[in-house]
């Protein structure tokens, strides 16, 4: 079986018959007098999955991803989250399903970090004290600790590196106890160790919530936790292979995805991918 024929095989799988967390069918994105994002994109998620979704600046992800948070909707075709549709359904109760951790989320630098994680509750900047009781304090808490932040509760957040801040703001995003998770580039500009902290951190949240389903926005292969489940690669707003993530991070789709002759390694659970000894641009 040719590479194509492999791809278009593992894209046009029966489709589900149990609930799903995001179900997408001929999806298409464009800007008026502009560009298409995406186009004719199908695509499917699992209760409980843990999806990479992954691709070349300019692939499409970040439209993907404010899709499934339901902050707009498709030019055409149709989207669901939760098995409700775009269009059919009060966007805003269903983001109120969705957590959405984004790096550049600002943070007041004058609270603590028990502080910023409460404003998760109310989706706002600033504390709305009369909001957080006993209870949801005692839920900060246990996020945190799940996070390896539980030490940090009384720190200012100004004193939290960058690494603590992202563990802090996924704590944040959790919550409203969300059902979706969407993570845009957790990792960037964390250094080595932070960036580990953080993987683990992810690792540990889905074994605390098998519930929860996730999709992680990334440029490395090298930032997917251990409990990375599915994988998407995006070229140009074309899915140009989707499943589970086995079959889909391969040296040779990785390669035809990013246009250059990649080396795809799995060791432990973990992933990496280098430039082939012998580089050159793959295909057109």
């Amino acid at each position: 079986m040719s590479q194509q024929s492999a791809s278009l095989a593992r894209l046009e799988r029966p489709r589900r018959t149990e609930p799903t967390a995001i179900r997408c069918n001929d999806v298409s994105v464009w800007v008026a007098n502009g560009p298409t994002i995406l186009n004719d994109l199908s695509w499917e998620v699992g209760i409980g999955e843990h999806w990479a979704l992954l691709g070349p600046n300019g692939a499409g992800k970040t439209t993907l991803l404010s899709l499934a948070g339901a902050a707009r909707h498709p030019s055409a075709g149709t989207f669901h989250v939760f098995d409700q549709q775009f269009g059919k359904v009060d966007m805003a109760s269903l983001r109120r399903q969705i957590g959405v951790v984004d790096p550049n989320f600002k943070l007041l630098e004058w609270l603590t970090v028990e502080d910023v994680v409460l404003t998760g509750i109310s989706g706002t900047i600033r504390p709305l004290w009369d909001q957080y009781g006993q209870p949801q304090r005692a839920r900060a808490h246990r996020l945190l600790r799940l996070l390896g932040c539980e030490g940090l509760a009384d720190r200012e957040i100004i004193h939290c590196s960058q690494g603590e801040r992202q563990r802090v703001r996924i704590a944040r995003s959790l919550m409203p106890e969300p059902r979706l998770l969407l993570l845009d580039e957790p990792s960037t500009g964390l250094d080595f160790p932070a960036r580990e902290a953080l993987l683990e951190a992810m690792t540990s949240l889905a074994a605390a919530h098998p519930a929860l389903t996730t999709v992680n926005v990334t440029h490395h292969l090298e930032e997917l936790p251990v409990s990375t489940t599915h994988a998407l690669l995006l070229k140009a707003g074309n899915v140009t292979a989707a499943g589970p993530i086995g079959e889909v991070l391969t040296s040779e789709q990785v390669s035809a995805c990013y246009g250059f002759n990649v080396t795809v390694q799995h060791d432990a659970g973990r992933w990496s991918a280098r430039a082939a000894a012998n580089w050159a641009p793959a295909g057109p």
